[in-house]
């Protein structure tokens, strides 16, 4: 098995972590590597505030990590695993409340979520974490690949954040930014998928980010984010005046439009009937109905002696010699008109809006946290969650994103290996999930009651066994005693909080 090792007797920082270096000694080590995602709660509220202004828009244009999809690869049995150390697991925290459900329904633990960042070339992305068990209650376990930009020299990414439960924008149980990132030495230094993990320490979660109308007064005092809106509203000439009429104040004046005639062919036209006296309406080749083509028609009213006698419009006043009847008629011709309007009056009102922003505490006691697990047999029954959205390489795309999908299933009781990624020691599980899923937790010992179970693994690599230009095998690293190592470290260190207080 490949190690990269310290001496055990290995210096350790100021920080309290393990030093990096390179020893090949009996009684040897393996050395976590870390770096600082957000080091300031500075850096983190900027963090916060990118990916939560103008309503959460970056966390909604972000797009799934992957590769080239067209790159999948096969995987190639390398033999059995072999225990480093003794076999481990750290107890998750806690216990979700148990949900009646029928057999087939798979209960998402709250753990799952997207992990968001930013690439060396301004690419916004996410992939796949889960909560995981630490002193602090502070820890995500995801994909080593999640961390580091690996196109960008190793550099780990930039505004990296965890939302558990993301939904479509939606950040139910808060912002979790990542304070340190804990990966293996041979990952970040030589790219090696054999050490495709890492665990990210958090701050606490940032959430309740909600807008409020205030004062001017209390806008102008307030420290955090803030914003003006406008509303245009229409109003009287006196309201408008008045309003105007006090400094800083601003309006609109729509100026009075007389009405304007035109023909049928003009498309702002509408049609409207003129009533005229008989010499108009003779003059505009009459017709005895209205009809289409007609420029002019008249429209007879029966009417009694007293209405005959005290109309004053300009129709025709007649009595029928044989019936006596009296009647008017009304004579119109056709005009098209673009409609006059009224001077309208709009004043600009503004509304103050200040925002707050909430601690909801540490991760592990908002979501819980799953256990973790190491040296473990292979050939066990594991269940992975994660985000699929990419398509296969065939180009078709079954998967959102929107929502977490889950695999289930016997691991390989062999390790496998690919080339291409310098893996040769990774364990396969089938599943059709595609990238998106990378960094999704693979839980040994899954209770669907409880929601939680043992993090043995995350998902690294997508991979078409049969050859049919579908993903139909993801393969994880094999946790062993060097990634224990990497997880002690992540698991004993804080993180804190990003407010100095519980709102500001």
């Amino acid at each position: 098995m490949k190690r990269i090792l310290l001496p055990a007797g290995g210096a350790v920082l100021a920080t309290g972590l393990l030093a990096a270096g390179l020893a090949g000694t009996a009684s040897a080590t393996p050395a976590p590597q870390d770096e600082y995602l957000a080091k300031s709660t500075e850096i983190a509220l900027s963090t916060i505030d990118f990916w939560t202004k103008s309503n959460n828009y970056a966390l909604k244009q972000a797009t799934a990590y992957h590769w080239d999809y067209k790159e999948v690869k096969k995987l190639v049995s390398k033999g059995g695993y072999t225990a480093d150390t003794k076999p481990g697991v750290v107890a998750p925290i806690g216990e979700e409340k148990k949900v009646a459900a029928k057999v087939h329904n798979v209960n998402v633990p709250k753990t799952i979520g997207k992990v968001f960042f930013e690439t060396r070339d301004g690419k916004l992305q996410w992939c796949t974490g889960t909560s995981i068990q630490s002193n602090y209650k502070n820890l995500v376990a995801t994909a080593g690949h999640c961390v580091y930009d690996l196109a960008a020299n190793n550099e780990v990414v930039s505004r990296w954040v965890f939302v558990p439960g993301y939904y479509q924008g939606k950040t139910p149980f808060g912002i979790f930014v990542g304070k340190q990132a804990f990966t293996h030495y041979d990952f970040d230094i030589y790219e090696d998928f054999d050490r495709d993990y890492a665990f990210v320490t958090v701050y606490n979660g940032i959430g309740g980010v909600g807008a409020s109308e205030v004062s001017y007064d209390t806008w102008k005092a307030h420290t955090g984010r803030k914003d003006v809106k406008w509303e245009k509203i229409k109003v009287t000439e006196a309201e408008y005046k008045e309003w105007v009429g006090r400094t800083g104040n601003t309006g609109e004046v729509v100026e009075a439009k007389a009405k304007q005639t035109t023909g049928p062919e003009d498309k702002r036209g509408v049609y409207e009937p003129l009533e005229v006296k008989k010499d108009v309406y003779t003059a505009a080749a009459p017709q005895t109905e209205v009809k289409v083509g007609a420029q002019a028609f008249v429209n007879t009213e029966i009417v009694s002696e007293d209405e005959a006698k005290k109309y004053e419009g300009p129709g025709e006043v007649v009595q029928d010699a044989v019936t006596k009847q009296w009647k008017i008629n009304h004579y119109f011709v056709k005009q098209w008109v673009i409609p006059g309007s009224d001077a309208a009056y709009y004043i600009n009102k503004p509304h103050f809006i200040i925002e707050k922003l909430v601690d909801t505490g540490r991760l592990g006691d908002v979501v819980g946290g799953q256990g973790f697990a190491y040296n473990q047999p292979t050939g066990k029954y594991v269940r992975t969650f994660g985000y699929p959205y990419a398509e296969h390489p065939d180009g078709s795309k079954p998967y959102t994103g929107v929502t977490v999908k889950n695999c289930y299933g016997k691991t390989s009781a062999k390790l496998v290996g690919s080339a291409a990624k310098k893996i040769e020691e990774h364990v396969a599980l089938k599943c059709a999930m595609t990238p998106g899923a990378d960094g999704g937790p693979w839980l040994l010992k899954y209770s669907n009651a409880k929601r939680l179970g043992y993090v043995n693994g995350v998902t690294s690599t997508f991979n078409d066994q049969d050859s049919n230009d579908r993903i139909d095998y993801i393969s994880s690293p094999y946790f062993d005693g060097e990634t224990n190592t990497v997880y002690k470290a992540a698991a004993n260190t804080a993180s804190g909080k990003i407010l100095p207080t519980a709102s500001n």
